[in-house]
């Protein structure tokens, strides 16, 4: 059974606080931005060969932040679950956005890269299962994403263990690993990499 009603949860912050990262339920503009660096940091330098996957895309705040930087993809895809998610994300990027559940579509684009950032706080940690699954084997080189972490209990948000991590790479067989260092306390950014 689903931790929340996420169409519901969206609607509301959408409807509270607009297009802004609170919107998309994080605490802050600087809160969505440090773990946007984590997820740069970890891609390869030089981007404008590589094609990505946004899971969980929100208001396609990501590519947003590439395009202030100056970067620039070979290709962009925005995939989020919630039909107004993915207008918005259509309106602001001008990109390809797919409106599609990551936890239970088997068929999406292969990229070199999926990334997540925050769409799986308010999973259970099957879906989260799920939905890390399914990036992965769909990514030619990898899967970066963020996630709550520690042994904290929560009736609206995942967090993750150490436990957690190892026995998702045993099962996924991932070639290697790594996460960033520390940057926020309750929160780690990860990479899923394949060889």
């Amino acid at each position: 059974m689903p931790r929340i009603d996420t169409r519901k949860f969206y609607k509301a912050s959408l409807k509270r606080y607009a297009q802004t990262p609170q919107g998309v339920q994080w605490h802050s503009k600087d809160s969505q931005r440090i773990r946007f660096e984590m997820i740069l940091k970890m891609l390869p330098k030089d981007l404008h060969n590589i094609t990505l996957v946004d899971a969980g895309c929100g208001f396609g705040d990501f590519y947003i932040y590439l395009q202030q930087h100056n970067i620039t993809l070979k290709k962009y895809i925005g995939i989020d679950c919630l039909d107004f998610m993915c207008t918005i994300a259509q309106q602001n990027t001008q990109q390809q956005i797919i409106h599609a559940d990551i936890t239970t579509k088997t068929k999406l684009p292969v990229a070199d890269f999926y990334i997540c950032s925050g769409a799986m706080n308010t999973l259970t940690k099957f879906e989260s299962y799920l939905f890390i699954r399914n990036c992965f084997t769909h990514a030619k080189r990898g899967f970066i994403f963020n996630i709550l972490y520690g042994e904290a209990t929560s009736s609206s948000y995942n967090y993750f263990t150490q436990e957690d991590i190892q026995q998702l790479t045993t099962s996924l067989h991932v070639s290697s690993f790594q996460e960033a260092k520390a940057y926020k306390k309750n929160d780690k950014t990860f990479i899923f990499q394949k060889l």
